[in-house]
């Protein structure tokens, strides 16, 4: 369902980047969501709290850049999956 009306941004969207470690900061920051009207702001917290409550990650903040790169290869692994699994709907 979508969440942010504004920038058109889906639960599955921003559970996926939750499920990959990131916070709602950073959620809110790399998709735009309650950046505008505000009103998705606590239905997004809530997705990004369940999430993240169903799947820790364990910080892996060095500060050399791992976390970022691992939420990153995350994040695209999870869009590798979703495509195929659309095309293979098709």
């Amino acid at each position: 369902m979508i969440v942010c009306v504004c920038r058109r941004v889906s639960d599955r969207e921003i559970a996926r980047h939750a499920r990959a470690g990131m916070t709602f900061d950073e959620v809110q920051f790399e998709l735009g969501v309650a950046t505008q009207c505000g009103q998705c702001e606590g239905c997004a917290r809530d997705v990004v709290a369940q999430c993240s409550a169903s799947h820790p990650v364990a910080a892996l903040n060095r500060g050399d850049g791992t976390r970022a790169i691992q939420l990153a290869t995350s994040i695209q692994e999870s869009n590798a999956w979703n495509s195929s699994r659309h095309s293979l709907a098709a």
